[in-house]
């Protein structure tokens, strides 16, 4: 997963410069801030398809369900590897600390190293996990299978909607390529366009689908569910008071047209 503010923010078209400038920089610093790029994108990658197997329960060494049942202290290892997600990002993903940040990591490398941290979150989450997998509902035949469907729409829906802002952009390899090359960063701008048009936020809603839509939803899988949608809703709704805060009636405009989640089945005129 990744933070919620790039999600939908409306960004100004100017170039800027990265680090002092990209043709301040020897060549070989350039190639190292790309080749860091390169590895925090390989690592979402690895993450994002390791997050797939871990929900779905197929295809990883350990899923959400691998193991024998957890007892009390499993509980609170759970809940305090899903607080953890949350708190990094959202700490992270603020400008408070975005700023203080910068003055250790270079500006081209900020969100690359987001995203790592990230992946090593996630990669703790799916170590540590203790399991709980006693089923409170299972469906079988035709149901598992459309149930499955809907998850496959989930995931589908999440990786769509980070093209549709800009996919290298929001894993950060575009700003250390952009560095690389010398050339001047320009964030991208917003478009109201497809899934943007039904949904503020179809990333998250394709993320909350692929975590419920579960043909056998244990007692791990629904306590890793509520966890996250739990984070998400709260993420939103900080999320959103700052992007008011910065676009002002641009935004609450938007707001008003467009549900957070929920498609409407009639477009609001």
């Amino acid at each position: 997963m990744i933070e919620v503010d790039r999600e939908i923010e409306t960004m100004a078209s100017n170039p800027i410069p990265l680090a002092g400038g990209a043709s301040a920089a020897p060549i070989g610093a350039r190639a190292l801030v790309f080749a860091y790029g390169v590895l925090a994108y390989a690592g979402f990658l690895a993450a994002f398809l390791y997050l797939v197997g871990f929900v779905a329960g197929f295809g990883v060494p350990k899923a959400l369900d691998d193991g024998s049942p957890s007892g009390a202290a499993g509980l609170v290892v759970d809940l305090a590897l899903i607080a953890l997600f949350g708190v990094q990002h959202s700490v992270m993903a603020r400008p408070a600390f975005k700023q203080v940040w910068t003055r250790i990591v270079p500006l081209p490398a900020e969100r690359s190293t987001f995203v790592l941290v990230s992946c090593a979150v996630l990669a703790l989450l799916y170590w540590q996990w203790r399991p709980f997998p006693e089923p409170i509902w299972q469906a079988s035949g035709g149901l598992a299978y459309a149930v499955l469907a809907l998850a496959a729409l989930g995931w589908g829906t999440a990786l769509v909607a980070t093209f549709l802002i800009d996919h290298f952009d929001l894993f950060g390899l575009r700003q250390t390529f952009d560095f690389a090359t010398g050339r001047p960063y320009r964030p991208p701008v917003f478009r109201e366009r497809l899934l943007y048009r039904m949904v503020r936020h179809p990333l998250m809603l394709g993320f909350l689908i692929a975590f419920w839509a579960a043909p056998t939803m244990s007692r791990g899988h629904l306590l890793f569910a509520a966890g996250m949608t739990g984070y998400i809703l709260l993420a939103l709704v900080v999320e959103e008071r700052t992007l008011v805060t910065l676009h002002g009636d641009a935004y609450r405009e938007y707001r008003r047209r467009v549900p957070k989640l929920i498609p409407r089945l009639r477009r609001r005129a």
